[in-house]
């Protein structure tokens, strides 16, 4: 079964430099606009484009994302939105789309509809920060139906035992996590994600990419030093609130020069 998002990250390995995953919050900061944002993301450097449905207790995000996600609330956003954002942002660009969802809104819809619905539109998977692969198994069943990747997280925290399993149940890359904590800009990333890249390899993970707090293209180079790829969203969801979607892309560019490898 093919990854889209293995491909993508692939393909810009061996281009020499890691993948640069970009996050956007859909319907910010409107539907039309969060369309408009995701082209952009591909259109300027993004290889894998993560878009997040507002959630009402959004327990992993920083402040910025949740300012983002509350107006998308606040306008009315639906689960229905999402896949209407997903077709028409897959309907113009090859980039692979994943959905980095809570598992409660997946278990709203039913967990085998929103496998069907997600790839009917276009979608390439899920990444669930929420939900650990040995309680996945209804997840687990449905995207190996409907050829969609699962992306799990890892953490500095996390046991060889449960890397192993992460490895084992991924498909597309493991998440791992830089930091403990919320996401949003840092000035320094935590080393602890150089160790965690380590020992995920080590535990079988084919593909890692390393996001939370990935702020700025030294970041992103640090990144590309050990990883298969950087995951950047708060600088990214700052840069279409401040600058509108030419703002985004050119932070867009900033960040993806920075995942050339030397």
């Amino acid at each position: 079964m093919t990854s889209r998002v293995a491909e993508a990250i692939d393909r810009a390995n061996a281009e020499g430099r890691a993948a640069f995953v970009g996050y956007l919050p859909a319907g910010f900061p409107d539907i039309e606009g969060s369309i408009e944002a995701a082209v952009a993301l591909a259109e300027n450097g993004a290889d894998v484009i993560e878009l997040g449905p507002p959630y009402s207790d959004p327990v992993m995000d920083g402040p910025i994302i949740q300012e983002a996600t509350h107006a998308a609330l606040e306008a009315g956003f639906t689960t229905a939105d999402l896949f209407t954002v997903i077709r028409e942002v897959t309907a113009r660009t090859e980039v692979p789309v994943l959905v980095m969802t809570y598992w409660n809104l997946v278990v709203q819809h039913g967990v085998d509809r929103y496998a069907r619905d997600l790839r009917e539109a276009g979608g390439a998977g899920l990444i669930t920060p929420d939900i650990t692969p040995d309680a996945a198994d209804d997840w687990i069943a449905a995207s190996e139906r409907e050829g969609l990747d699962r992306v799990f997280l890892a953490a500095p925290t996390s046991s060889d035992e449960r890397l192993a399993l992460i490895a084992r149940s991924s498909r597309g890359f493991v998440y791992t996590v830089s930091t403990m904590g919320i996401t949003g800009e840092r000035a320094q990333l935590d080393a602890a994600a150089r160790s965690v890249v380590e020992r995920l390899r080590a535990a079988g993970a084919e593909r890692a990419c390393v996001g939370i707090g990935v702020t700025t293209a030294d970041h992103v180079a640090s990144i590309a030093e050990y990883a298969d790829g950087a995951i950047v969203g708060t600088a990214l969801v700052r840069a279409l609130r401040d600058g509108g979607v030419d703002g985004l892309a050119a932070k867009a560019r900033e960040l993806s020069a920075g995942a050339r490898r030397s």
